[in-house]
């Protein structure tokens, strides 16, 4: 699935399929814009993955602490400045390149 195929989904469905990684479920409920849904599978993500997703969550949200605390946990660079929609679009081709590999 390349981003337009995902982001048609997104807009096309109800719930993400259950073949997406949890981190693209995140990134699913996030761009509906339901951040509990998204913060809640993102924090049972245990990997760099799913902090990046916690970590853009967290900037979503405006708690730019915290989401420095979880960028440095997945080893990226601190977005502070970065358009939201742009950092979802970049997670998500990066997230989607390596669902299932």
């Amino acid at each position: 699935m390349n981003l337009e195929e995902f982001s048609e989904n997104i807009a096309l469905t109800k719930q993400p399929s259950p073949e997406l990684s949890p981190c693209l479920q995140a990134m699913w409920w996030a761009k509906k814009g339901d951040w509990e849904e998204a913060h809640s599978i993102a924090q049972e993500v245990h990997d760099s993955e799913g902090y990046w997703v916690h970590a853009y969550l967290h900037r979503v949200e405006g708690d730019l602490g915290n989401a420095e605390y979880w960028y440095a946990r997945a080893g990226k660079p601190v977005k502070a400045r970065e358009d939201l929609n742009e950092e979802w679009d970049q997670m998500a081709r990066v997230l989607l390149s390596t669902d299932g590999k």
